[in-house]
């Protein structure tokens, strides 16, 4: 039970890495609040849904007077939302570009501007911004995605050192996971998860409970120490 009285906030929380950080979180004692667009999959104890678009500066900001009133105390937010819209460089249109920066990038400002702040006033707290292996070495045709990927690495080493520079405890570190086996990569030929798995040290590609493994000790306090890190959680793949 190592996050026993603890509240938990996960955007994008309705599947795939989300929900997985959902139960196990749940599993560790936290309330948890998951926020996504979509409707959940699956319904655990102890597991809110709030309908909510992380584009939305405003909405964010009724969720965290909403949460912070329901549950006086936030401990852990998992800045997990997140869309792809893929396209090689000469092909990208606006509409591609903007809807990946709004989601990736602004949401997790969104966020992170109105929770952050709340952590520091009321003693301390975990933010955990989940990236991508896209965000530390580039993607053929994902040139948006990469771009959001490696500014949320960005954005938790300033968190690290803006939220704790009165000496409160708000941790901020970041996941870079390789490729997982959510439900977008269900959808990928075979042939392809075979090159992907045969790309990596462990010659396999990862599973959701692994990266909600990694999510709940930097939510824990077993990782008291740790911030402003970035932890690639990708089964050492070899690009």
């Amino acid at each position: 039970m190592r996050l026993q009285g603890k509240t938990a906030v996960i955007t994008g929380g309705a599947r795939g890495l989300g929900e997985a950080m959902a139960k196990l979180f749940v599993e560790n004692g936290a309330k948890v609040i998951a926020c996504d667009m979509s409707d959940p999959q699956n319904i655990y104890r102890d597991v809110e849904f709030y309908k909510l678009n992380v584009t939305d500066a405003e909405a964010c900001k009724k969720f965290t007077e909403y949460a912070v009133e329901k549950y006086k105390k936030l401990d852990i937010l998992v800045n997990n939302a997140g869309i792809t819209k893929d396209g090689m460089t000469r092909k990208m249109t606006d509409e591609m570009w903007d809807a990946v920066i709004a989601v990736n990038l602004k949401g997790v400002f969104n966020m992170t501007r109105f929770i952050g702040p709340h952590m520091e006033d009321s003693g301390g707290g975990s933010i955990i911004n989940i990236s991508s292996v896209v965000g530390e070495y580039g993607n053929i045709g994902q040139v948006n995605y990469a771009a959001t990927k490696a500014g949320v690495i960005g954005m938790a080493k300033t968190w690290a050192k803006e939220f704790a520079r009165k000496g409160v405890p708000v941790r901020c570190n970041a996941i870079a996971p390789g490729y997982i086996m959510t439900d977008i990569l269900k959808t990928v030929p075979q042939e392809l998860l075979d090159k992907f798995a045969a790309s990596t040290m462990l010659g396999r590609l990862g599973q959701p409970e692994e990266i909600a493994k990694v999510a709940l000790f930097l939510a824990s306090d077993d990782a008291s120490y740790v911030t402003g890190t970035l932890i690639s959680a990708n089964g050492g793949m070899r690009l």
